[in-house]
């Protein structure tokens, strides 16, 4: 109650100067905002955009701290020292590879919120809370730490700044990161490698002292892409104990973070289930021309058209990028017939550019951004659409 008190009196010292949007966020980060309306007002909700952003955040701890362990894990097992799964070791990397990632996104991409904040002279708003965690969980965690600075600088002014800030912006500012990191530095993010080096010290003394490097190894999906078995088993890659994203290897908790964003009302089912009928319907599509004998096994399209169709559901990003971007409310369809048809082309073409384009085998990424581009438009069509039949109605009526 002290600190609330000392940072109460200096808030109002802060009031009409041109670092109070600063100050103003972080007292606001610390306690609740004090200031009420001094109107009326016609809905009273508990829900804001802090409750809502920290909503998302509760969903996604439990996908970094398993990928923390996942990624020690994994390091591990490629050097041929593999220890439990749940363990000091396993964790002591992923922890030291994962933290600076989520250190650099936060860092970096709130100094620039705080930055426009203040030359606009408004308050700090809270949607780069989600992004901040997002970020971490969708990159290599080999990325240098140098051009996730730049990416999310890219991301946060251009993705999102420029059209407004916090609710005007068309692409998810997560995924926008990434793209331009896929696109500036194309060999660090070729998307059929996963990263699992760690701290070369500690890996020596678990393996005995030996003289070990950075050691990377295929994704499933690389594996898939190239012609070759994936190599793990089905409750593996449920379960999430597969090399991959940080993030991302873990449909059970994805799945269970889905279900809360449900829950709680901030997640779209409509969206989660047609965007999995839509990857269902593809990679049943897939299966089809396999089947019929028109497509070659030494093809290099063969080996993720042959992958059982529902498979595509548990490997790479397909079910993590469904469930906590291509539901972002900000840039994904709002009318509810919108969703259904925003989700099922987000899952169908994510699975069409996974399989047709062996050199990045995953689509969810560039399925999404594109379909961020075609919300409003589909929006626009299903309201039209409506106002048509309403038309409609009201002339056999008066008729």
């Amino acid at each position: 109650m002290e600190l609330k008190k000392r940072l109460h009196i200096l808030k109002r010292k802060f009031r009409n100067k041109k670092m109070a949007p600063a100050f103003n966020a972080l007292h606001t980060f610390l306690f609740l905002p004090d200031e009420t309306t001094h109107g009326g007002t016609h809905i009273k909700a508990a829900d804001d955009l802090k409750r809502t952003m920290n909503t998302v955040i509760m969903a996604l701890v439990p996908c970094l701290i398993f990928g923390m362990f996942n990624a020690g894990y994994q390091h591990y097992s490629a050097i041929g020292a593999p220890v439990e799964f749940l363990s000091w070791d396993a964790f002591y990397i992923g922890l030291i590879k994962v933290l600076p990632l989520v250190i650099v996104s936060y860092g970096v991409g709130l100094a620039i919120e705080f930055l426009f904040a203040v030359i606009k002279g408004h308050e700090v708003e809270e949607g780069y809370l989600v992004t901040g965690m997002l970020v971490p969980l969708i990159v290599p965690v080999d990325l240098p730490l140098w051009m996730l600075a730049v990416a999310v600088a890219f991301g946060v002014v251009i993705g999102k700044e420029v059209f407004g800030g916090t609710g005007m912006n068309i692409l998810n500012p997560a995924l926008t990161i990434r793209a331009f990191l896929f696109f500036a530095y194309p060999t660090w993010m070729s998307g059929d490698k996963v990263w699992v080096h760690g701290a070369v010290d500690r890996a020596q003394e678990i393996a005995g002292g030996a003289n070990l490097d950075a050691i990377s190894g295929e994704t499933i999906l690389g594996s898939l892409a190239q012609g070759n078995p994936a190599g793990y088993s089905i409750a593996d890659m449920f379960f999430g104990f597969i090399p991959g994203s940080v993030g991302e290897t873990s449909t059970l908790l994805i799945l269970l973070g889905g279900l809360f964003l449900i829950f709680t009302k901030i997640g779209s089912w409509r969206i989660m289930l047609s965007s999995v009928i839509g990857a269902l319907v593809m990679g049943l599509i897939f299966n089809a021309v396999v089947s019929s004998g028109w497509i070659a096994e030494s093809s290099k399209f063969y080996g993720l058209m042959s992958t059982e169709f529902w498979h595509h559901l548990l490997i790479g990003g397909f079910a993590f990028g469904t469930v906590f971007m291509a539901t972002d409310p900000v840039t994904a369809s709002q009318t509810n017939k919108g969703k259904w048809i925003y989700g099922f082309l987000v899952g169908f073409i994510s699975i069409l550019i996974r399989v047709f384009n062996p050199a990045y085998p995953e689509g969810v990424m560039l399925a999404i951004l594109l379909m961020n581009v075609f919300a409003p438009t589909i929006d626009h069509y299903v309201v039209q659409g409506n106002v048509k039949k309403r038309m409609k109605r009201l002339k056999v009526k008066t008729a």
